[in-house]
């Protein structure tokens, strides 16, 4: 749930930008092309991510220009002057960067040593890009509660000091893709707010309006996937820069160097748009009445991505509305959202009744940020302390039932009329159940570069016979229907047929990796896989067991949205042909096809539905169904805690 805010309201605004805009041709004065592979990545980066400018605080010979400290502290005394505030009077200073100047001490008294200012709380946040966010919350608490009347929230990045070409020299400037990909990405900067309770007025083109924030909110999905940015590790993550012998052999190996992983930023946005399709449905955010939303992407390449998942989620904000300055300012890390959201406020008028919503995605290990700011008029009364800000009610129209029917697991925008209820209740199913998966022993080994061939051959030999029941459980539900459902038996048939033979691919793939089992009937499934097929055996012995829908709707999503998330975890951790994971490749893009049909079987299964049952069963079983494929997988490494 958001952290709502009944009186803190945004009063200045403020950044700092070092030096001259460095353009795409002058890149190179500052972090040259390694080597050749190195220019090629910086063409295709650059012709993606659609930066043309961004600041260095650094100089063409390396050397560093300002400190990340400087930089904070440029950017507070920006934010200062522009609302005529005085820094005597903040008694809380919050900051937000994934690294300062020195690894001790705290960020944010450094900050205040650069200011010379007077004893005050701080506040240190180390993180990525939603670091600046947590800034901006502690320090909007401390006013909340009544601790500190003024506090200033700031986030200061210098990653440019990573990239010059010294940095490099230890390695002989050879460096993976992982590692070359953010030099093209990321700029310095800086950016600063000012908190208050008294609504002061904001300087500039909204003179005559306060901002006040109404909510932050923050979710964190670092237990559920890998790494994905990170500094400090090994390329295989398994080893810390200080567990070398000397920081020289750390850079040597590459620890020192900042990897982005972008193989796994897909999934970022896909669970981003699911907590604020969440936001919507709980009715903190109503798409409709946002004026401005402000967005921070690294890359322009997101941008559709980002829409058409707004889209199918039935949640959109038409791009008019949009508001970045990735293209002339760059990607600032934590610092971005604080220097978009000062630099929107310093060029455009905001009236009164009118919402800004902020989306902060961090690619580290995997957050999401949103914060809802709306603007009153200077005169409006203030809001009673001590009185509980709640949600806005949700809206009882045909957008509110388009934001309760995103599912995880399938293309909504292929979802009949009159799904949304159903649909809601599978997608939070589905969600305990994905990240309860990436949890367990086997997915963890795959996480941490620890699965061996051993590992993928005793999970097949689980698998395999689960797999070949598939078909029959399908083909004894369809018979188990009554002649009302004939459509949907006929349909349910035409799968079972697709899938019938899919197990012995699988078991190809077995033997291809080295599998010594030469006969299928002598494989067995663990006690979780039994568990599940002989729920599903019963389940479909059954009068018209319409529930079977929500065990298809577990198993096919788990096809189409974990298998593909784990095929390059595999690829990457086992030396095995690509002929051993053919299962896996073809369910990865197949099964996608296979959920469109599920939603029009679900359709004429609630065609014919008399008793008005149809979706309480499909929801049950789905529960059961993911409770019961969650202890297959826990079984595959059984009293393993790797």
């Amino acid at each position: 749930m958001p952290i709502a805010f009944n009186r803190v309201y945004l009063e200045s605004a403020g950044y700092f930008m070092p030096g001259e805009p460095v353009s795409n041709d002058a890149m190179d004065s500052y972090i040259a092309p390694l080597n050749r592979m190195s220019s090629r990545i910086k063409s295709r980066i650059l012709a993606e991510n659609g930066i043309k400018h961004r600041y260095y605080a650094i100089d063409a010979e390396g050397a560093t220009v300002f400190t990340n400290a400087q930089l904070a502290a440029h950017a507070i005394r920006d934010c200062l002057r522009r609302n005529d505030s005085d820094l005597s009077a903040v008694s809380l200073l919050t900051s937000g960067s994934s690294g300062g100047d020195a690894l001790m001490p705290g960020f944010a008294n450094m900050i205040q040593g650069e200011l010379a200012a007077q004893p005050m709380e701080t506040l240190s946040v180390h993180g990525i890009c939603a670091a600046g966010v947590s800034a901006i919350q502690a320090a909007a608490q401390g006013v909340e509660m009544g601790g500190h009347a003024s506090a200033l929230a700031v986030a200061s990045e210098l990653p440019s000091r990573l990239f010059k070409r010294s940095r490099f020299a230890a390695r002989g400037y050879d460096a993976d893709f992982d590692a070359h990909f953010l030099r093209w990405m990321l700029s310095d900067g800086a950016g600063a707010l000012l908190l208050g309770n008294t609504g002061r007025a904001l300087p500039g083109a909204s003179s005559g309006v306060r901002l006040k924030l109404k909510w932050v909110h923050q979710r964190s999905f670092s237990g559920d996937y890998p790494v994905c940015m990170q500094l400090g590790l090994s390329a295989d993550r398994q080893k810390g820069h200080l567990d070398y012998p000397s920081w020289n052999e750390a850079e040597a190996d590459g620890a020192l160097s900042l990897r982005q992983d972008i193989r796994l930023l897909p999934h970022l946005f896909d669970i981003g748009i699911h907590e604020y399709a969440k936001l919507v449905r709980d009715g903190w955010l109503d798409p409709d009445q946002v004026d401005h939303f402000l967005c921070h992407y690294s890359s322009e390449k997101f941008i559709p991505v980002v829409e058409d998942l707004m889209e199918k989620a039935g949640l959109v904000i038409p791009r008019e509305r949009w508001f970045s300055n990735l293209a002339w300012r760059g990607n600032t890390g934590a610092a971005s959202i604080l220097i978009m959201l000062a630099e929107f406020l310093e060029t455009r008028e905001v009236k009164p009744g009118e919402q800004i919503f902020c989306y902060i995605p961090e690619s580290g290990r995997f957050m999401a940020a949103y914060m809802l700011l709306e603007a009153e008029a200077v005169h409006a009364p203030l809001a009673v302390a001590g009185k509980a800000a709640t949600p806005a009610v949700p809206r009882d129209d045909a957008q509110s039932g388009d934001a309760e029917a995103i599912a995880p697991p399938h293309d909504p925008d292929m979802a009949p009329q009159g799904l949304g209820q159903l649909l809601t209740e599978l997608a939070a199913i589905w969600h305990d159940y994905r990240s309860r998966v990436w949890r367990t022993p086997v997915v963890r080994r795959l996480r941490n570069r620890q699965f061996q061939t051993a590992d993928y051959l005793n999970w097949m030999e689980n698998w395999i016979p689960q797999v070949r029941e598939g078909s029959k459980w399908m083909r004894e539900g369809a018979a188990s229907l009554s002649e009302q459902y004939a459509p949907l038996a006929a349909l349910i048939d035409m799968h079972a047929g697709e899938e019938q033979n899919d197990f012995q691919i699988l078991f190809q793939d077995y033997r291809n990796a080295g599998g010594t089992v030469d006969s299928i009937d002598a494989l067995r499934r663990n006690p979780g896989g039994e568990a599940l097929n002989a729920y599903l055996h019963s389940l479909a012995a059954t009068r018209d067991p319409i529930g079977l829908l929500g065990a298809i709707y577990i198993i096919e999503g788990t096809g189409q949205r974990i298998v593909p998330a784990l095929l390059p975890l595999l690829k990457a951790s086992l030396s095995l042909p690509p002929d051993a994971f053919r299962f896996l490749e073809y369910h990865g893009h197949n099964d996608e096809h296979h959920l469109a049909r599920w939603l029009s079987a679900v359709e004429l299964a609630l065609d014919c539905d008399e008793d008005g049952r149809a979706e309480q069963r499909i929801v049950d079983t789905a529960r059961r169904t993911a409770a019961l494929y969650l202890m297959q997988f826990h079984h595959v490494m059984e009293g393993d805690t790797a």
